[in-house]
């Protein structure tokens, strides 16, 4: 009987749903899902994809064949926690394959010379071992006596036998079958080659997989009463539950227990997933991590190379006790079988993918990956979100609790300094009330660090002619350009265009641009000036442009060569610098009026952990909070370290105003080049819409940046109970949005549907 046709569904790295293709005969006993296949896509272009399912039903369209395969690219596992998020996440599988995989384990190219040079191939290493030929010691001195005329082989020789089987005399195990890497033996290319024709050595090439994480000789780290109370809570808690919450106040220690519970797991042989929200900060804590579990620790992140990345990818595939941390694409590692999820910060937006599909949220998925693998899931936080705080205290998590800091150490005064009045009373400098100025001079003479807070890089958010009015813009984007003095360039932070900055004005000709607002580099400028003999660095996106220059900063400022660290969110979070002395805010107001549901909470979390970078050691730290709005109620619970106070208030607002955690939101932007048309296709829109949600859907309306990367956007909001199928939402969403999409005048309408918008 006559098989019948088999066929395969494979996904591709495009915004497209799997297509399908035909598998000869020649095929059919290496294909099965979670393989690597290469196909032909249109006339040219080769692909290699993911067999995602294996099929008889004949396709109503001629199909392509499958070309080769390409070796096993994913594990069930990895399938699963895919199909959720294309489904979640409202993408397609080539989207989530694109964002999943390295660059080099995806590659393409329009001819079969082009793709081969795409393809990732592992590094290689040579390793040298004893020529099977020989088959004892007693054999091999023979040998040796044969080189007694050759005293620099002689010597290799017996170099390269030590190492494989130890120095020194006596019973030594005869190394069959082992090899060592080349560079460890410094042989010369000639020599080794006399040894290799001679058949005393053998050389070889063997795929590179730096790091070994067997041996486990971690020292665990000593607790404090609270902590080890902490870690008996956590220990009780996931014998009940599968997902604990640690909350505990910035300076607690909450690393000691994620290394207690890491060490658990690892000695188990099973892997862990460490997640930061952001690439800044992992070097400190990896360098902290190594010190526990050495090489078994492999950061991962999407700064390093495509090469490393792949590397890195392949070296874990195997499982046995490796601990992955990086940010949001370590979720994709291909762990075998985790035992332990941890999240670090777990509040923080940086888990959200909000650029380009899928849009995913990097804690969401974590916790689904980790009851894919029946694993725990550990979220810390020192201000936890809220949507976690209610799923803790209504008993959907654990709960454990860090109310002290590790030590001696004391939580930081905070004081707020009101900008309104110190500039009626003359005491404001520049952008600087005379109480912040006068802790700092004091904090560099008691040879203390500090460490200043200012939301905005650059120079100024915009510039100004004083004649005309005149201010720069950006030509694709309706925002204004920020000066950059030092590189004297006008920049877009939309889409990056520049322009070099005029010095005068391009409207009348007459008057002299002039920098208005302040970011972090004018906070560095004028510090300079303030404290000629201070030593001032800046951390921010343009001056950690590169991972080595990013360590560089973090480290001068560790070893205690710069006094002052002025910087964006990235000095915010995750650093431990016990020098630190005096932590500034130096605009709270940009914080607390962004015009967002969410605006009151991420102030509140932003200025706690900033705050949090003070006292570490054993002098009592400060933070001082320049703002014009003093009694403001976030700038209070700040002052009073009241999370629960601002989480009361935060759920009771929500919940009156139908917010998340009380509904599920999706936003909907629409994106065209021309506005008229745009605007009819958002009427239409809520036209197709309405009839189905209803009230539920609000908008059309423009965003504040209404046009970017010279397209205008409207957006929408759809809200979902949370007792209704949120499910049946995206379906009903998504079909609408085709059926719009598909009309003859909204055919270049970009429609874009984020789910759980952070």
């Amino acid at each position: 009987m006559e098989n019948p046709p088999l066929y395969a569904d494979v996904v591709l790295p495009l915004a497209l749903p799997p297509l399908t293709f035909g598998v000869g005969p020649e095929l059919a006993g290496s294909l099965r899902p979670g393989a690597g296949a290469v196909v032909r896509l249109g006339p040219r272009k080769i692909y290699q994809g993911v067999v995602w399912r294996l099929h008889s039903e004949r396709p109503s369209f001629a199909v392509r064949p499958v070309e080769r395969a390409a070796g096993t690219v994913l594990r069930p596992v990895q399938m699963e926690l895919w199909e959720w998020i294309a489904s979640y996440y409202m993408c397609t599988l080539g989207e989530v394959m694109r964002a999943a995989l390295p660059a080099a384990l995806k590659p393409e190219g329009f001819s079969e010379e082009e793709f081969s040079a795409d393809v990732f191939r592992p590094r290689m290493r040579q390793w040298i071992g004893i020529h099977p030929s020989v088959g004892s010691w007693e054999e091999l001195n023979e040998r040796f006596e044969r080189l007694r005329r050759a005293p620099k082989q002689y010597a290799l020789l017996a170099r390269i036998a030590d190492l494989l089987s130890g120095p020194g005399e006596g019973e030594r195990p005869f190394p069959v079958g082992k090899a060592v890497p080349r560079e460890e033996t410094g042989a010369d290319g000639t020599l080794l080659g006399a040894l290799v024709k001679k058949k005393l050595l053998v050389v070889g090439q063997r795929e590179e997989r730096p790091g070994d994480p067997s041996a486990f000789t971690a020292r665990m780290p000593e607790l404090t009463p609270a902590q080890a109370a902490a870690e008996a809570s956590l220990d009780r808690l996931f014998g009940e539950k599968n997902v604990v919450l640690l909350h505990g106040v910035t300076g607690s220690g909450k690393t000691e227990l994620y290394v207690r519970q890491i060490a658990e797991v690892v000695a188990r042989g099973e892997d862990v997933l460490y997640l930061l929200p952001e690439i800044a900060l992992t070097a400190q804590l990896i360098e902290r991590m190594r010190r526990f579990f050495g090489d078994r620790v492999v950061p991962y992140h999407s700064r390093f190379t495509d090469r490393r990345r792949a590397e890195l990818y392949r070296r874990v595939e195997g499982g046995g006790g490796w601990i992955v941390m990086g940010a949001r694409s370590a979720l994709f590692m291909p762990l075998p079988k985790i035992g332990l999820v941890v999240v670090d910060e777990e509040h923080d937006a940086g888990y959200k993918q909000a650029d380009s599909a899928p849009r995913y949220h990097a804690r969401d998925c974590a916790l689904v990956l980790a009851r894919l693998h029946g694993a725990r899931t550990l979220l810390g936080s020192a201000t936890p979100s809220v949507e976690s705080w209610l799923n803790a205290t209504t008993g959907k998590y654990g709960l454990v609790t860090l109310r002290e800091r590790y030590g001696d150490a004391l939580l930081p005064q905070v004081i707020v300094s009101d900008t309104l009045c110190a500039s009626r009373r003359g005491e404001r400098h520049v952008h600087f009330n005379r109480i912040l100025l006068d802790r700092i001079e004091a904090a560099l003479a008691a040879r203390s660090q500090v460490m200043l807070f200012q939301n905005r890089r650059g120079f100024s958010p915009y510039v100004e002619c004083g004649e005309c009015g005149w201010v720069a813009g950006c030509p694709h984007c309706n925002v204004t350009l920020t000066y950059h003095k030092g590189e004297r360039m006008l920049r877009c932070h939309y889409c990056g265009y520049a322009v070099p900055a005029p010095r005068l004005c391009p409207a009348c000709g007459k008057g002299e641009p002039e920098a208005r607002g302040f970011g972090t580099e004018k906070v560095e400028e004028e510090l300079q000036r303030i404290f000629p003999a201070a030593r001032i660095a800046r951390l921010d996106r343009d001056t950690a442009a590169s991972e080595r220059r990013y360590r560089q900063i973090v480290a001068d400022f560790e070893r205690g060569e710069t006094d002052i660290l002025v910087g964006t969110q990235m000095i915010a979070k995750g650093f431990d610098f016990p020098r630190v002395v005096l932590v500034g805010v130096l605009n709270a107001d940009n914080l607390l009026n962004y015009p967002d549901f969410r605006a009151s909470e991420r102030a509140f979390q932003l200025m706690t952990q900033v705050a949090g970078r003070a006292g570490r050691g054993r002098t009592p730290g400060e933070v001082v909070i320049q703002t014009s709005q003093p009694q403001h109620p976030v700038i209070r619970q700040v002052m009073d370290g009241d999370y629960e106070g601002m989480v009361r208030s935060q759920l009771a607002e929500r919940q009156s105003f139908f917010y998340p955690p009380y509904c599920r939101l999706v936003a909907i932007t629409l994106r065209h080049r021309d506005k008229a048309v745009l605007w009819r296709a958002a009427s239409r829109f809520g036209e197709v819409c309405r009839p189905v949600f209803g009230r539920r859907l609000l908008g059309p309306e423009a965003p504040p940046v209404d046009r970017v990367r010279e397209e205008f956007i409207v957006c929408f909001t759809l809200k979902i109970e949370r007792e209704q199928s949120f499910a049946r939402a995206r379906g009903l969403l998504a079909g609408m949005v085709a059926r719009l999409t598909a009309e003859p005048d909204y055919r270049n309408l970009t429609v874009v549907c984020n789910v759980d918008p952070q």
